[in-house]
């Protein structure tokens, strides 16, 4: 079985070591996730970007939430659960929203359900839709929004997938979150 180290900048390798800094900077900590990644330092600037460009989208912080949660219950991922749960918490999401995320129950609107169904249907039939994609948009959202759904399944595909086979350590600063 392969064994992977939670990197620190001074063991990373050397491509992977400004991207730690960033990460050291950004969060005031080194997520172990992003510890992990640095083993392959493409893969660990791929996420960082990738989790950028969701930050950038057209969705609020609610939807964001949603978003990466659904991804993240869905896949049962151990690490990004509670770590989304501490971004949540940051981002001044109800934890309302985040309860009922984890909890796979009803969130507080109908826009917000209609996009943990979509979402969920993304993921479930590998982006055939059919006439989700429908209720999604009658729900209030857009078509550039269809497709940035597909922006937060990719980045979360990357950190679940690699949480499961890694086992991810959860860090500190999430452990009240699980």
């Amino acid at each position: 079985m392969l064994k992977f180290t939670v990197h620190t900048i001074e063991s990373a390798p050397q491509e992977a070591k400004d991207l730690l800094k960033d990460s050291q900077a950004s969060f005031g900590m080194i997520p172990n996730l992003h510890a992990v990644m640095a083993e392959a330092p493409t893969v660990l600037d791929a996420y960082k970007k990738l989790h950028k460009l969701a930050l950038a989208t057209s969705f609020n912080n609610e939807e964001k939430t949603v978003l990466w949660q659904t991804v993240n219950v869905e896949h049962q991922c151990h690490y990004c659960i509670p770590a989304h749960s501490a971004i949540a918490h940051s981002m001044k999401v109800s934890e309302d929203i985040d309860k009922a995320l984890r909890d796979k129950s009803e969130l507080p609107n109908a826009k917000l359900n209609a996009l943990r169904a979509f979402t969920l249907e993304v993921i479930r039939n590998r982006g055939k839709v059919g006439a989700k994609i429908d209720d999604f948009i009658n729900a209030g959202y857009n078509n550039q929004q269809a497709l940035e759904v597909i922006l937060f399944v990719s980045q979360k595909v990357m950190s679940n997938y690699i949480n499961h086979f890694t086992n991810t350590p959860i860090d500190e600063a999430f452990k009240a979150f699980k």
